[in-house]
């Protein structure tokens, strides 16, 4: 008995250092911007509670809040499915490729690892500025030059763009979900005379569905916290046209340090992603197909 608890002791010894990081850098904070939700807090005085004002000042008198959630929703409608089809599109032929396809695969997973970054940021807004390399490749075909950042229809565009181009993570699950497909299915539908959109609708979409959901699932939440493509290139411009969510939300607490306004819109924010999240969970009974047949 006192071997076992001594044995107790040194295994929590050990997961300590991961336990104190837990409670104190997460799950002290969230409690605590669960806390500071209902107060009106500037990061310098005391927190003064004042119960659901920043949420009823949230719903009924901010208007960019409502924008900022347009935005994003707009945003993530259109990236989200536009990244699953690239990299769906290009995980289809990595796996086609034999010779040389792990350097392929490196190299298109490259954009992933850097994508995020501040300093590929920068190089977007210098490839889509009114001098950028976009625009030179428009007149030497003698199109005039468009406005990708300064005009509110293109700007959110160029973004959308920039977080397609990102597709490495996404492309890895789903050539590692097609490697799992047996290929004696594919097979067998040659022998029936069936064509490449044939197999492709009736064979590689079902046995892929469950990574298809995975991947909606994790590439939705990434594009609720899209956060740096918005505030480098554009910095929610023009006229609040790339205004996402996060870009809102960090104003609110750092520039304007209404910390307590902040912390409701991390909550609203959170509440909105599990919603949608378990509407996609519940909608996949009718489009995720399992090989147990669930």
């Amino acid at each position: 008995m006192k071997h076992k608890r001594y044995q107790n002791m040194a295994g929590y010894s050990f997961i300590s250092p991961f336990l104190i990081g837990f409670f104190l850098f997460t799950i002290f904070p969230v409690l605590m911007s669960f806390y500071l939700s209902f107060t009106e807090y500037d990061l310098i005085g005391e927190a003064r509670w004042n119960g659901i004002e920043n949420y009823k000042r949230m719903f009924f008198q901010d208007e960019l809040f409502w924008h900022s959630l347009k935005v994003t929703l707009i945003f993530v409608v259109t990236s989200v499915p536009f990244k699953l089809i690239v990299s769906l599109a290009i995980a289809i032929l990595l796996s086609k490729i034999i010779r040389f396809s792990g350097f392929y695969r490196t190299m298109l997973y490259l954009p992933s690892i850097v994508g995020g970054s501040v300093a590929v940021a920068v190089m977007w807004k210098q490839l889509f500025g009114s001098r950028g390399a976009m625009n030179a490749i428009l007149e030497s075909m003698n199109i005039p030059a468009v406005a990708w950042l300064g005009n509110p229809k293109t700007a959110i565009w160029t973004i959308v763009l920039l977080v397609g181009w990102q597709f490495g993570s996404a492309m890895l699950i789903f050539l590692a979900g097609l490697k799992n497909i047996p290929m004696s299915y594919y097979e067998a539908a040659n022998v029936d005379g069936a064509g490449a959109w044939r197999r492709f609708v009736k064979i590689t979409l079902p046995l892929l569905s469950p990574v298809i959901l995975f991947n909606l699932v994790m590439q939705t939440i990434g594009g609720f916290m899209t956060f740096t493509p918005s505030f480098i290139i554009t910095n929610g411009g023009p006229l609040n046209s790339t205004l996402l969510y996060v870009l809102y939300l960090f104003r609110r607490g750092f520039v304007f340090f209404d910390m307590g306004y902040a912390s409701a819109m991390a909550w609203l924010l959170l509440f909105i992603v599990a919603v949608l999240t378990a509407l996609v969970f519940t909608s996949s009974r009718y489009w995720v197909h399992y090989e147990d047949g669930r």
